[in-house]
């Protein structure tokens, strides 16, 4: 097993060095560094060896989230929150996905979620009154 300079496998045509956990390490370093797409890929694999990974799952959806892959961060943050009801963070996270997407309506219900869990959290409490004002004023146009 050669590793190029790129520190992926190239004998295996770039898959990954390393094993989920190194994937999680390294997609979540690339987050951080500002490098969402890359991440992005990394998690992906990351997600489909460990499908079940509530924190895969999570760097996953916000990396996505970054990258502008709005519709793939919606579908992310939805299996957390169909996992975990009880995730306040990955309602909020599927509501703003939803919101770039031009789903208003749809982000709306996910983001009321997140508030009722955490009023506290100022974050979903901006998001979830932008929505509303935003639809209001689409009606009344």
């Amino acid at each position: 097993m050669v590793q190029g300079g790129n520190g992926h496998d190239d004998s295996l045509g770039g898959v990954p060095g390393g094993g989920v956990y190194d994937w999680y390490q390294r997609g979540v370093k690339l987050l951080k560094e500002g490098s969402p797409a890359a991440a992005a890929a990394l998690l992906e694999r990351a997600a489909a060896a460990e499908p079940q990974s509530r924190s895969i799952l999570e760097a996953l959806a916000r990396a996505q989230f970054n990258s502008r892959q709005y519709a793939e961060a919606a579908a992310s943050f939805r299996q957390i929150v169909d996992a975990n009801p009880a995730e306040d963070y990955a309602y909020f996270g599927l509501g703003l996905s939803l919101w770039r997407t031009g789903d208003l309506e749809g982000a709306q219900e996910p983001l009321a979620i997140a508030v009722a869990m955490r009023p506290d959290e100022r974050h979903y409490v901006s998001a979830l009154k932008s929505v509303r004002a935003t639809l209001r004023a689409r009606r009344e146009m």
